[in-house]
């Protein structure tokens, strides 16, 4: 792997102007590494995401990486092969070459005969969401030894999710827009804001970033809505994020039903840490909906929170039971993917230019232990627990692996 140029003007800037140490500097120009990184194009018709911009891509080539991206990857996401030619980076139609490369960034985990194309002990970065992964696989993952990291486990330094709260501001700003448009096809309604007339009933199942943003879009529709969530402190916290009052209560409740009733929106946007969306809505509950009602199951990626929630496409968004609408798209983000892709690249460049500082991805591991904790396969183990429970396979503790190899 090639290191980048000892000499570089910008370093000793930064040196002069006290901004990082002369023996920091010593250090970075010994361990840094150039990195070549691929870009494949994403093999789900549904995915249109890309995880950099040209504009990630210029600041990473002009770092001394070398960025190579699949004939018309980024197209769907609004960025032409002109536009990464123009910012460093290589284009190439050699899918075989593509996949050789010693970092590798997805939007959807690869699939078995991608996985077959990469050289072992390669590492890949992607979604590891419950409905991409499957037990077959893992188990091609971990036969050619691969270092695979979840976006939904990395972590930031103060324990939260960077990729998962950023897809979640957008997927909340787009909720209400949506939900919009098919009630108004559906029934006709507007949600609110009508002289005289009462506006919709909105249930929101969560506090999270999601709701957090349906709310303040609500609100600012003049919207009647509830929130209900199991934790009583996250209630606090969205209570105080928002600065106004709302109505909060818990899934215990047995308010719930009765409010789940009154409603004509329904979104469901809680998640777990084990993996799995606990099932709050039983079918029951559902087939007493007054009909019309419109459900948006934002956490369907984890399984759903509505037990009669299914898996959709952005192609086909929705499905009816009961008479119930179901809006149930785990990629909503994708439906603006100049934006995501934007948000999305710039955390992966941070991570990428700390690698290389460090001296590659393995080592980036033990500088920034967020990366760390969302690695969920490494040379051959499952190392996320709850990967590990969700497909029945032993799990390593990814620190004594590390240790053990070094």
């Amino acid at each position: 792997m090639a290191k980048i140029l000892e000499h570089n003007p910008f370093q000793d800037l930064l040196s002069k102007q006290g901004i990082a140490p002369l023996e920091a500097m010593a250090w970075t120009k010994q361990n840094a590494q150039s990195i070549r990184i691929s870009l494949p194009k994403e093999s789900d018709p549904n995915e249109n995401r890309i995880s950099l911009s040209p504009q990630a891509v210029a600041l990473l080539t002009n770092n001394g990486h070398e960025i190579v991206i699949e004939k018309g990857a980024g197209e769907r996401a609004g960025f032409s092969d002109s536009d990464y030619l123009l910012a460093g980076a290589s284009v190439s139609e050699d899918v075989a070459m593509i996949w050789q490369s010693t970092l590798t960034l997805k939007i959807t985990p690869p699939t078995i005969s991608e996985i077959a194309r990469m050289k072992e002990g390669q590492a890949f970065i992607s979604s590891a969401s419950y409905q991409h992964l499957s037990s077959e696989l893992i188990d091609a993952m971990n036969a050619k030894k691969l270092l695979a990291i979840g976006l939904e486990f990395v972590e930031d330094n103060g324990g939260g999710f960077p990729f998962i709260k950023i897809m979640a501001e957008i997927a909340g700003q787009l909720i209400l827009p949506i939900a919009t448009d098919l009630i108004q096809k559906k029934k006709g309604l507007l949600l609110g804001h009508v002289t005289g007339v009462p506006p919709c009933n909105l249930v929101l199942l969560g506090s999270g970033q999601v709701v957090e943003q349906v709310a303040r879009a609500a609100a600012s529709a003049g919207i009647q809505f509830q929130v209900f969530d199991k934790d009583i402190y996250k209630l606090q916290r969205l209570k105080a994020a928002l600065g106004f009052p709302i109505v909060t209560q818990v899934i215990d409740s047995e308010n719930l039903a009765k409010a789940l009733q009154e409603a004509q929106i329904i979104v469901g946007a809680l998640r777990s840490d084990s993996g799995i969306t606990p099932c709050i809505v039983t079918e029951e509950m559902v087939s007493k909906l007054k009909p019309g009602t419109l459900i948006l199951d934002v956490c369907i990626d984890q399984g759903g929170c509505f037990e009669t929630s299914e898996p959709c496409t952005i192609q086909k968004p929705t499905f009816e039971k009961y008479g119930i609408t179901h809006f149930c798209v785990p990629n909503i983000p994708s439906l603006v993917a100049h934006t995501a892709s934007l948000a999305m690249s710039n955390l992966m460049t941070s991570f990428i230019l700390k690698a290389g500082k460090t001296g590659g991805v393995e080592e980036m591991l033990w500088q920034g232990k967020s990366f760390m904790k969302g690695v969920f396969c490494y040379r051959g183990f499952v190392t996320q627990p709850s990967t590990g429970k969700l497909f029945h396979k032993p799990v390593k503790d990814i620190q004594l692996l590390l240790l053990s190899k070094s």
